[in-house]
């Protein structure tokens, strides 16, 4: 019963080929790669944490078939949003899409927190570390208040609480201090983010220890399309 995270599967098959990631280096049949190396590490009773950009499609409804891969896929399944996932609609909404379209692997963090064997499961997307103007001020208010929110409830199940972010709240010299005192507020001990592609933004990512904290990348292209086992 192990624990595994990934990010950034950016699938697309309601689409179509238009928004494939097949044209970017390195991401050659990646759905093929990814449910490969899926299969042959997870099990059915372990637990995948996805952060964030899951699916191109803008609608839910354009989402089934990327839904329909996932839970084919063993294992549970625990979703946060990314910046990418336009598609993603009110906690009921997803919540019904989900139990309708018999997607029972598969549960979303939206304030709120999952127990996972001896861990409590947390987080939100975050946001820009070099915000710049009043919109992005608002949005990272109401992450970091999400944020906060996941962390009570995932400490109020007297579990060691494990983050996942989207955003990088370190990248290359620039912090997310709000989100950063968020997490040493708290006392987290392990965050996990996505986002980052390519290998000039990897190069910058921050992985390591930080103030107590031990952050680390899980974005799909950086793990090579292979779940990591983090628990």
């Amino acid at each position: 019963m192990a624990i595994y995270a990934i990010a950034d599967l950016h699938l697309s098959k309601g689409i179509g080929k238009s928004k494939s990631m097949d044209i970017f280096y390195g991401w050659e049949n990646y759905e093929e790669r990814l449910e490969k190396n899926w299969r042959e590490h997870v099990k059915p009773d372990d637990t995948v944490i996805i952060a964030g950009d899951l699916s191109w499609g803008l609608k839910l409804e354009e989402t089934k078939k990327d839904f329909e891969f996932l839970e084919s896929l063993p294992g549970r399944k625990i979703l946060l949003k990314g910046n990418h996932d336009y598609w993603w609609a009110t906690r009921k909404k997803i919540d019904d899409f989900l139990f309708e379209n018999k997607f029972g692997s598969v549960s979303v963090i939206f304030n709120s927190a999952e127990k996972v064997e001896n861990n409590s499961i947390c987080g939100t997307r975050g946001w820009f570390y070099d915000k710049t103007c009043e919109s992005d001020e608002k949005i990272l208010k109401r992450e970091v208040q999400r944020l906060e929110t996941s962390i009570t409830l995932a400490k109020q199940m007297k579990l060691e609480p494990l983050v996942f972010l989207h955003y990088p709240p370190i990248y290359s010299q620039f912090k997310c201090e709000e989100i950063l005192e968020t997490l040493k507020k708290h006392e987290i001990k392990k965050c996990y983010y996505g986002h980052l592609h390519g290998k000039n933004a990897i190069s910058k990512a921050f992985i390591g220890s930080y103030e107590g904290i031990e952050f680390d990348l899980i974005s799909a292209d950086y793990l090579n399309f292979t779940p990591k086992l983090i628990v």
